[in-house]
């Protein structure tokens, strides 16, 4: 007497699960790589081998503007610049309630060290630490 089933395996795969994972890691990406390019401007950076692991949390970036050899002032890569005579303001305001304050310059290869050492000068009359930013050679 031989015993036959009346219901057949079914070998199909349900991939809608997968889908859903998927869909959640594309978002997830999608969000946190808004938050990895802070600076906006394009700058050519000087090469140092020396990195920092200090994290500033507020940047000045220098722009030198061959054609009319001027300089604009941009915070936090804001594509707005902001007068120099600002600056200082602006960054008071932003580092007033941090515990150890520290700012970051993003100043172009081709800036004076005259036009950084201004922005260094204002973070020593008001007892703040500097990172100048760099490209690894």
């Amino acid at each position: 007497m031989a015993i036959k089933r009346t219901t057949k395996v079914d070998s199909g795969f349900s991939m809608s699960s997968m889908t859903d994972i998927v869909f959640l890691l594309l978002i997830f990406f999608l969000v946190t790589s808004t938050l990895i390019n802070p600076n906006a401007l394009k700058l050519l950076l000087p090469k140092s081998t020396g990195q920092v692991s200090a994290k500033a949390t507020v940047s000045v970036s220098i722009k030198h503007w061959k054609e009319s050899n001027t300089f604009s002032y941009h915070i936090n890569g804001n594509v707005t610049p902001v007068r120099f005579d600002q600056v200082e303001d602006e960054l008071i305001e932003l580092l007033q309630t941090e515990e150890d304050p520290t700012f970051s310059i993003y100043a172009d290869e081709t800036v004076p060290i005259g036009e950084v050492v201004k922005v260094m000068n204002i973070a020593k009359r008001n007892h703040y630490k500097v990172i100048m930013a760099t490209s690894p050679e």
